[in-house]
Formats: structure tokens, C-alpha cells, sequence
């Protein structure tokens, strides 16, 4: 597990009312517990979350990572199927990291029993993350990417 995978659980588990995680992967074990936090109507959202990372080598390694980009907004797959980017083959994709998209704009298909589901964006904004590939198989609620609201 790298920072990056690191950082997207703690971004998609403050999205959820899980309090805690626990990870082993081979010698490393990674354990994310939601901090406290203030949360007002008007203000953005900000936690801090603490991550503990131990394997045989070293005892306790203890890390801090702020979520301080709340304004992003994950949109998730709404359906099992596979995951295109553009609407044919060979043609352009619907949108590309650091693209501006606004809200109804078509952001992939999900085909689904043969039937081509148009994914649009809930919100505007810039498309910061893409985390699925062209074709990939999707499952219900699986985050396809981020956009920083604007």
C-alpha cells in the first residue's frame, strides 16, 4: 500500500460512518481512525485522521495525514457493469483530469446487460482524479472519480 491508496480510504471512509480500520498486507499493517471534528452548516469539513503503520522491522510508526481538500466530490458508480470513458471506440473521452465539467454533463457510460447507462455529474467542478480504466468492470458504488467542486 502506498500513501496514495492511504489516502483515498481515508478519504472514502470520512464519507461513511466507520470510526475505524484495520488493514494487514503481507508485513504492513495500516490502521485509520476518524478524528474529532467540528462541522458547521456554512464551513468546510475538515478531519484528521491518524494512520499507524507497523511491520517486523520497525514497532510503531505513527503519521498524520489531514484531510484538507474536502471539497471533493466522489462519484461513485451507481451500477454493476463495465466502465467506458467515451461513447465509441476511437473517439474522445467524455472528460480528462483537469477538465471542467458542469452539473448534468455525461462523465462515462456504464454498460449494464447490454444497455449503455449515462453517468452525469452531480455537481460542477474539475475533474481532479480518474480511478478506473477504460473498460474496466464496476461494481455498485465503487468510487469512478473525483471532482473538486468550484
Amino acid at each position: 500500500m502506498d500513501i496514495k491508496d492511504i489516502k483515498d480510504l481515508i478519504i472514502t471512509i470520512n464519507n461513511t460512518d466507520i470510526e475505524r480500520v484495520e488493514i494487514q498486507k503481507d508485513n504492513t499493517k495500516v490502521i485509520i481512525s476518524k478524528g474529532s471534528s467540528n462541522k458547521d452548516k456554512d464551513s468546510t469539513f475538515k478531519a484528521s485522521n491518524t494512520i499507524e503503520v507497523a511491520d517486523d522491522k520497525k514497532l510503531t510508526q505513527r503519521e498524520e495525514i489531514s484531510l484538507e481538500n474536502e471539497n471533493l466530490y466522489i462519484v461513485k458508480s451507481p451500477m454493476v457493469g463495465t466502465y467506458y470513458q467515451a461513447p465509441g471506440p476511437g473517439e474522445e473521452s467524455f472528460v480528462k483530469i483537469g477538465g471542467i465539467v458542469e452539473k448534468g454533463q455525461t462523465l462515462c457510460i456504464i454498460e449494464a446487460m447490454k444497455l449503455m447507462n449515462e453517468i452525469e455529474a452531480e455537481v460542477a467542478g474539475e475533474v481532479v482524479e480518474i480511478l478506473v480504466k477504460n473498460e474496466d468492470i464496476v461494481q455498485y458504488g465503487q468510487p469512478l472519480m473525483k471532482i473538486r467542486r468550484v
